[in-house]
């Protein structure tokens, strides 16, 4: 369960420890509701959950449904729901981006091929409606599907953006909203729906979360250039690999000159570094502090992030919700 380095992992744990009771019994939940009829299904499931991850979304659910009452098995269900909705959109991507790797171990996509991967991430997110609509609540219906078609407009703004260069600040947000931002406000809105909360008080959680999301997803992109693939469990400089220009990038060219824009042109068009080393990249990004200003964009957001779950009456679960903004930003994978 690390997030970060060695000093902010106490905290991760401590977080954890809030949440662990009622975490085992959503990844018992989600093993329940993995199992198939077809056992290719059960394969890709089995392994899906043993590749792991920091569960940070069902963890989101149940701080925010704990922080605001007891946990009920609805919100359990919940946490178990976004986890195998955040599954299913991941097993798409890596079709999508014809990913190798993932949390580093061979992709569903590579072992399974793209067929099977697709339809396994479609009975994935059939799965988790199935469970939701057993609670018969509509508010949380209304969100699950609102998030579903933001999450796929996303990916579909996203296929139209691969490989164009002349990609803006507001493009980057627009994408990063539906793709990331708005899975966290949902895990946050279902924590609070869960435990009865009133619409105030949900929507205050969900912009914390939504800010939360984009911090993240920024941070994502940064650590693309900055870690290392043992790390990061997958190959650095991959975004730009795929086609993908993300804020480091879009802040870098905005003061590029024409040779440097030809660089990253290459590289876009290639699929690959080698006509233009990966280092080259990333010293045009160093030259024109793009990693810099998409970091203190990402502090910013954390702020934000921080300022609204401050408004909250001091608790536990409370300071748990606060103490994640910095495990967000701090971390190195």
């Amino acid at each position: 369960m690390a997030f970060g380095k060695i000093g902010q992992t106490l905290s991760a744990l401590e977080i954890f420890d809030l949440v662990r009771e009622d975490l085992e019994k959503v990844e018992r939940e989600i093993g329940l509701e993995s199992v198939a009829s077809v056992e290719a299904i059960n394969y890709i499931n089995q392994y899906l959950q043993a590749g792991g991850g920091k569960r940070l979304r069902p963890i989101l659910v149940l701080l925010s449904g704990r922080m605001l009452g007891d946990v009920n098995p609805m919100v359990i269900r919940m946490a178990a729901v976004v986890e195998m909705i955040h599954t299913a959109t991941l097993v798409h991507d890596d079709v999508i981006d014809l990913a190798k790797t993932r949390r580093g171990r061979p992709s569903i996509n590579v072992v399974w091929g793209n067929h099977t991967s697709v339809l396994a991430g479609d009975w994935l997110y059939m799965q988790a409606f199935q469970v939701a609509v057993r609670e018969r609540n509509f508010p949380t219906l209304d969100l699950l599907i609102s998030l579903t078609q933001m999450m796929v407009e996303g990916e579909l703004l996203q296929l139209e953006r691969i490989g164009k260069i002349a990609i803006s600040e507001a493009d980057y947000f627009e994408l990063i909203d539906r793709k990331t931002a708005s899975l966290f406000s949902a895990c946050a809105r279902l924590g609070a729906i869960s435990a009865g909360a009133g619409e105030a008080i949900e929507t205050q959680l969900a912009d914390y979360a939504w800010n939360l999301g984009i911090a993240f997803q920024l941070v994502d992109d940064i650590l693309d250039f900055t870690s290392r693939e043992k790390i990061l469990g997958k190959p650095v400089g991959n975004d730009l690999r795929e086609g993908k220009v993300t804020l480091p990038l879009i802040y870098a060219l905005e003061l590029a000159d024409s040779e440097e824009r030809k660089l990253v042109e290459t590289v876009l068009t290639d699929g690959n570094y080698d006509q233009v080393p990966f280092s080259k990249i990333l010293n045009i990004l160093h030259r024109h502090h793009g990693i810099e200003r998409a970091q203190e964009r990402a502090q910013a957001f954390t702020e934000k992030a921080r300022a609204i779950i401050g408004e909250f009456p001091a608790s536990p679960y409370q300071r748990a919700l606060a103490a994640v903004t910095d495990l967000v930003t701090g971390r190195d994978h």
